[in-house]
């Protein structure tokens, strides 16, 4: 599941995408997947087609958070948490750095 998520992004332009292993870490989830857009538009059309390609992959219930304009968009795919930021609204959060320094993928910028 995780490779669509990352395919999804980088067919939407998703800038920065990291991806981290928190089995054994969260409770809440095993990855977290977070990636940058640049415009509300570009972030909520990424939501949307995240969740289409998650829905045709089987996910049955995948929940979306924050579409209306916000600089932060999460998408909970049961196992796999995404976040979707704006570059100001991803630096102030600084989730990588909460979650350790130890990145599990970091795919090049496309």
């Amino acid at each position: 599941m995780q490779s669509a998520i990352v395919a999804s992004l980088e067919d939407d332009k998703a800038e920065a995408i990291v991806a981290l292993d928190l089995a054994g870490k969260a409770s809440f989830c095993d990855r977290m997947v977070i990636a940058t857009g640049l415009a509300d538009r570009q972030i909520a059309a990424m939501a949307e087609h995240l969740s289409d390609r998650l829905e045709k992959a089987g996910v049955k219930r995948v929940q979306i958070e924050g579409t209306q304009g916000s600089d932060w968009v999460l998408i909970d795919a049961g196992d796999i948490i995404v976040h979707l930021f704006k570059p100001e609204a991803r630096a102030m959060y600084a989730l990588e750095k909460m979650w350790g320094a130890d990145l599990d993928e970091v795919p090049s910028p496309a």
